[in-house]
């Protein structure tokens, strides 16, 4: 995209060029909650959330929305856009920009940050699952101080201005090139570029501004997903410094198996134990589906074991798209261990009905065998 068609930072988040940075959040928490590619699934809504995440990116940076706002976004191309790297190079002619821009290229520890992702797991069941559910779990993340509110000093005492930089957050040095006398600027190795010191560190948080806590979140698990996969929770990880916003939860979630039932992908696996008697002669038997109501099988005279039958639309709802998979239940035909004496007897019948001096056909045998295993 050329540097004509971009439209304006400020006019992508809807605010003036005098917005507060607290006013710049705002506006970019309540444009990426209303485009994210998770909520929003209109068309160019994934682009909308780029360009609102672009505009962020540079207007929360007080140093890149400085830049922004003397050269537009001229600023993000050719060496603006490596923030003065491709100079590195050439004996420090980075320099000159700081001398002739305030320092602008220097990059400090003071701007807002996004804060670390976070990755926890969940179990549920194999129903859940496939139909999907809300589930509510606990995190342990890094929050504000509950004693001192973030601001690392015990409460009734205030943070100071770095001696060292003047609360600045910056130290500046003079240095002599061949071009003449320029400015280097770098975050102050005091205050870490805060700007501010702590003299009576806060008791409960040591100073951090930050104590670890448990918090409770729900989470709406969609129907299909499958064991391993992750659920990403955007602005639910780790408070951002200096004001930035929260980084991400990944949740993988982590299926319990079922007693009866198997996955392959979105269809279900079940596998049916039959005699002999069902295999040669046939039936209608009851089986189990996964939505708890019994399905008629007709199960075909002659059926070999290891025969797969398909019950369509039984298996698992498509995590992207409608409809669902299908039942593959696989027929495997159960030889018995032990047989009652009558059993044994029928079975003698039958295996002289088959062989090679064929007698005369008892025309119940069948019935009789089927009655005899079933």
């Amino acid at each position: 995209m050329t540097t004509e068609q971009k439209q304006d930072y400020y006019d992508v988040l809807g605010v003036a060029r005098t917005a507060s940075q607290d006013d710049i959040k705002k506006a970019y928490r309540r444009l990426a909650m209303e485009y994210h590619p998770d909520r929003n699934k209109e068309p160019g809504a994934e682009a909308r959330f780029k360009q609102v995440n672009e505009a962020y990116e540079v207007l929360s940076d007080p140093e890149k929305r400085a830049m922004y706002d003397r050269f537009g976004h001229a600023a993000g191309d050719g060496p603006f856009a490596r923030g003065f790297e491709g100079f590195s190079g050439f004996g420090g002619l980075g320099d000159i920009f700081d001398a002739f821009f305030g320092g602008a290229g220097a990059r400090t520890q003071r701007g807002p940050q996004r804060g670390a992702d976070v990755r926890r797991s969940i179990t549920i069941s194999f129903e859940e699952a496939v139909f999907g559910v809300d589930k509510e779990f606990e995190v342990q993340t890094a929050e504000l101080c509950s004693r001192c509110n973030g601001l690392r000093a015990e409460p009734g005492t205030q943070p100071e201005k770095c001696p060292s930089c003047n609360g600045t957050g910056e130290i500046r040095r003079v240095q002599q090139s061949i071009f003449g006398q320029f400015v280097n600027v770098a975050s102050c190795n005091r205050c870490g570029g805060e700007g501010r010191v702590v003299s009576s560190p806060c008791a409960q948080c040591r100073g951090t501004g930050r104590e670890r806590r448990k918090r409770r979140l729900s989470v709406k698990i969609p129907a299909g997903i499958d064991n391993g996969q992750q659920i990403r929770m955007s602005g639910e990880g780790e408070i951002g410094a200096h004001g930035g916003p929260r980084g991400n939860l990944y949740l993988q979630v982590n299926v319990k198996p079922h007693p009866i039932f198997r996955r392959d992908e979105d269809d279900l696996l079940l596998d049916l134990e039959i005699n002999f008697a069902q295999a040669a002669l046939g039936d209608e038997i009851e089986i189990p589906t996964i939505d708890g109501e019994p399905h008629e099988l007709k199960i075909p005279a002659g059926t070999q074991s290891g025969e797969v039958f398909v019950v369509r639309g039984k298996g698992v709802p498509h995590l992207r798209g409608s409809g669902r998979g299908d039942m593959l239940v696989r027929a495997n035909v159960i030889t018995p261990k032990s047989l009652t004496k009558e059993q044994k007897e029928l079975l003698r019948q039958l295996a002289a009905s088959m062989g090679t001096n064929v007698k005369p056909q008892d025309s119940g045998l069948m019935g009789k065998i089927k009655d005899a295993f079933g």
